[in-house]
């Protein structure tokens, strides 16, 4: 498949799939609107290429494309005081993957550690996301329990306004 009918039917899928989203948007682009940015995203080459790494064109073919403006980084002023903080609290790592401070733990200033939840916090939320199944089930889709079992789980309840509904009703969501 060449090139330009990889860009044609890249370009019919991202219009085949945003036409449906974008007409329920009261806020909507005009057809010339998106026109021009699908225009500028070709020349750009900021499409997704047609494959499973999901790279965008002009990653794949950087001669093809405008290189893009680099970012603004840091300043040499910013990078060199980082690495003199670094080198004070011995955050320099040494070897594959061990730092100064976790080998010599004695000449650096002690390490701050973060607050955490205590353990009947812990326990807590474990005994409301086993009460609710809002724990992931065994298996490959990462779906919770309750969202394989919604009739083994309460449904959140919704109170309706009285005035509006006229009946009181409560509904589940």
């Amino acid at each position: 498949m060449n090139r330009s009918t990889s860009l044609s039917l890249v370009a019919i899928a991202a219009a085949l799939i945003a036409g449906p989203a974008l007409a329920n948007d009261t806020t909507a682009k005009t057809r010339e609107q998106v026109q021009a940015e699908l225009a500028q995203a070709v020349r750009s080459g900021t499409i997704v290429a047609v494959g499973e790494d999901s790279m965008t064109l002009n990653q794949q073919f950087p001669g093809l494309y405008p290189q893009q403006a680099a970012k603004a980084g840091k300043t040499g002023e910013q990078a060199q005081a980082e690495l003199a903080q670094a080198v004070r609290n011995g955050d320099m790592v040494v070897g594959t993957s061990s730092k100064l401070n976790q080998l010599f733990p004695d000449l650096y200033p002690k390490q701050v550690a973060k607050a955490g939840k205590t353990r009947e916090q812990v326990q807590a939320e474990l005994a409301d996301a086993v009460r609710t199944g809002d724990i992931v089930a065994v298996g490959e889709d990462s779906m919770t329990l309750n969202q394989q079992f919604p009739g083994l789980y309460a449904q959140k309840v919704v109170h309706t306004n009285t005035a509006s509904s006229g009946n009181g009703t409560v509904s589940a969501n």
